[in-house]
């Protein structure tokens, strides 16, 4: 299974494009602004789009690929959400006001777009993969998700604070690559609690719920532009990164878009 990192930022910048992950060319996990970088055939072979959250980071890039394949679609694009994302979608995006409907488009019995519901915990099998859908603690309706080519587990926590439901289904599983967020830094570590993200310190707190003696790669994803260098410091100094030190306890590094995993 590869996994390609569109975007993994947590806002925009040159060079920081916001999240989207694209697994084995036919699953989007998140449409952020890294969607943008796709060929109009890459866009056109992706047939399920499953989406953490209805934030702007995480869904910008989805209407206006639709937009452009539409006409090169057969059959309508499957977009996996909870209940609460898919109303935020059809409440505030595709609303025939901030973009056409195109769940109703061109017709009902024929649309381009087709939302399906999905809850916590349910496991959705696509194009020999399994997607597990993920407790998330966020301020909308939120989820992370597992996925599964046979081997180890690719997971994405999505934006969450702490989360002991996560970490409980976390160590039941066999996983072999963790992308998690720390949206802030240190210094603002009220903010990142308030607005339900992580910071370093809280960070630290919730890699304490994995269980003892088991190990596997940690990337840090949505970062803010402006304060990346600093939360990767401030990790540091809890967890030291490659080259790896007789002290390690986790094997910690920074995501970056544009870089591919097998998993």
């Amino acid at each position: 299974m590869k996994v390609r990192v569109l975007g993994c930022s947590g806002a925009i910048a040159r060079d920081c494009k916001t999240t989207s992950f694209l697994i084995d060319g036919q699953i989007l996990v998140d449409a952020g602004t890294g969607v943008g970088d796709l060929t109009l055939q890459e866009m056109v072979a992706i047939d399920g789009v499953f989406l953490s959250h209805s934030h702007l980071d995480h869904v910008a890039a989805l209407p206006l690929m639709v937009d452009a394949v539409a006409s090169q679609r057969t059959r309508p694009l499957n977009i996996y959400a909870l209940a609460g994302t898919i109303a935020a979608l059809k409440a505030h995006i595709f609303n025939d006001v901030i973009w056409p409907d195109f769940s109703r488009i061109p017709s009902l019995s024929a649309p381009f777009i087709r939302f399906v519901e999905v809850s916590v915990g349910e496991r959705v099998r696509l194009f020999g993969k399994t997607v597990e859908v993920l407790p998330a603690t966020h301020t909308v309706p939120a989820a992370g998700f597992a996925v599964n080519a046979g081997a180890g587990n690719w997971i994405f926590t999505g934006d969450t604070e702490r989360n002991p439901a996560l970490w409980a289904r976390i160590n039941q599983l066999p996983v072999s690559m963790l992308v998690i967020e720390t949206a802030f830094s240190n210094r603002e570590k009220e903010l990142a609690k308030k607005s339900l993200h992580l910071s370093p310190h809280s960070l630290s707190q919730e890699l304490d719920c994995i269980a003892k003696g088991v190990r596997f790669p940690i990337f840090i994803t949505h970062t803010k532009p402006a304060e990346t260098e600093l939360i990767m410091a401030e990790i540091q100094r809890f967890d030291q990164t490659q080259p790896f030190g007789p002290d390690v306890t986790h094997d910690i590094r920074w995501l970056r878009a544009g870089q591919e995993f097998d998993i």
